[in-house]
């Protein structure tokens, strides 16, 4: 809790207006965190565009061991970034432990692909000239990362940007600045210029985004977040033509066959329904399940939702901790609710504790309307949704049915089948036999209103560059 005021151009800056970060698990105030404005974004746009020019110009090499260093140093303190995690997003300790290797492995990958910016020297078929091409860092970019995984979040973005030669400003949602803040000593230990990464939390963060992504030297937002956010902020990056690289929201599918392997199938749908307790966009939030085998994996599923302990996240023992704040696990019990009055079994959980703290019971409803709400909105939280199904052809035709993309989930013994449905589900990502798919090493991204570009992989590092072509003769 030492970092909790602005971060530009490599020192702290505080400021007249502050804001309160609280823990979710307690309800109690965690630090006093400084709020920018916008002549604070201009000062790290100004900071931000003069180390750029040195960063960009150095040699991928250069810029490749500075990611390295950042890997190593951030893999020894683990437990220090997850325990920020808990203390201000809640998660249970092996899941915020989970998240801090997850975001330290950012670095490493990126750290790798900084060499990697290929290009290429053919010949104009037509003409004869050369065709000669590269890729060069696109510009400053804007970062505006989420509450629910206060490291990674900001790691996915800031180590393929910096892979590209670009400098970043970054504002960390206003529920969990500190551990982005906590970072940043981090990043100059490994030898990040001062002013290349800057860290602006706001609780006026609509002004101050807007400001920034009108800023001429602004060339690239990357956002994660609702997709409802990510519209406003396609319309402003649309006024100076930005590179717009979107994670937004999801509705995942999980599709569960009648000859799926029943401990897998459990296995990877707890996984992919309560890492970070619910709060992700790639978590499950509407299970088919085959109708021949709905009863045992709903029995097997509710007692497996029903072990986890819920409790403070910093209590070693604890599965499942707080939500990130009373509004969302409101939220979350409105949906039980709903889906309840229109007809579902409630099988375990559903009723909020009593006590401090923003608890939610883990949940499982069975027979589940399509009438319910949560059926067509993220439920965002620890509640397993059950349908089921007969028919392939319906259930893929159900699956599609959302406005959103970003990953499904299908558990089958059948290769041959399995591979032919993830084909033909509209998603960017499908975890086949797994309830996880998120990797440095892979394109993280979805399809429809679930965002634009791709993070993670090969892909993620280009989003912050941008094509130049040469025709030559000689």
């Amino acid at each position: 809790m030492d970092y909790t005021d602005l971060y530009i151009n490599g020192t702290w800056h505080k400021t007249d207006e502050r804001f309160d970060v609280i823990n979710p698990a307690t309800e109690q105030v965690l630090a006093s965190v400084a709020s920018a404005g916008i002549a604070d974004a201009d000062k790290a746009l100004d900071a931000a565009e003069a180390a750029m020019a040195d960063w960009a110009a150095r040699t991928p090499r250069a810029r490749s061991e500075v990611l390295r260093k950042a890997w190593e140093l951030m893999t020894a303190r683990l437990d220090h970034f997850a325990h920020l995690i808990t203390l201000e997003n809640g998660k249970a300790g092996a899941d915020a432990r989970g998240e801090a290797a997850y975001a330290a492995e950012f670095f490493r990958w990126f750290a790798e692909e900084a060499v990697r910016a290929d290009g290429m020297i053919t010949h104009a078929p037509a003409s004869g000239a050369r065709i000669m091409v590269q890729h060069k860092p696109a510009g400053l970019a804007v970062l505006i990362t989420p509450w629910n995984y206060p490291a990674a979040m900001g790691t996915r973005k800031i180590a393929p940007a910096l892979a590209a030669g670009c400098g970043v400003i970054i504002k960390p949602a206003s529920e969990t600045p500190l551990t982005m803040l906590a970072l940043m000593p981090l990043l100059e230990e490994a030898g990040v210029p001062a002013g290349l990464v800057n860290v602006l939390p706001s609780k006026r963060t609509g002004a101050l985004v807007d400001h920034m992504l009108h800023d001429p030297r602004v060339r690239v937002v990357s956002f994660t977040g609702s997709t409802g956010v990510g519209r406003t902020l396609l319309k402003s990056a649309a006024d100076q033509v930005l590179k717009p690289a979107m994670e937004l929201g999801g509705n995942a599918p999980v599709i569960v066959f009648d000859d799926a392997d029943m401990d897998v199938a459990i296995e990877g749908t707890m996984l992919a329904k309560m890492r970070n307790l619910g709060e992700a966009c790639t978590a499950a939030n509407r299970i088919y399940v085959h109708e021949a085998v709905a009863p045992e994996f709903t029995r097997r599923l509710s007692a497996a939702m029903s072990a986890l302990k819920v409790g403070d996240g910093s209590d070693p023992s604890v599965d499942v901790g707080p939500l990130v704040n009373a509004a969302t696990r409101d939220k979350v019990a409105e949906f039980v609710a709903d889906a309840v009055a229109k007809g579902a079994t409630l099988e375990c959980g559903g009723v909020v504790p009593d006590g401090r703290g923003f608890f939610y019971p883990p949940t499982v409803l069975s027979n589940v309307p399509e009438t319910a709400d949560c059926v067509h909105d993220e439920i965002f939280g620890p509640v397993a949704a059950i349908q089921t199904f007969t028919d392939q052809e319906d259930v893929i035709t159900r699956a599609n049915a959302t406005e959103y993309g970003l990953v499904a989930y299908v558990f089958s013994g059948d290769f041959k089948r399995a591979l032919q449905v993830c084909e033909r589900l509209d998603y960017g990502m499908v975890g086949l036999n797994r309830g996880l798919v998120s990797d440095p090493a892979a394109p993280f991204g979805g399809t429809k209103q679930s965002g634009l570009g791709r993070e993670g992989g090969h892909e993620g590092m280009l989003e912050f560059m941008e094509t130049q072509y040469i025709s030559a003769s000689w």
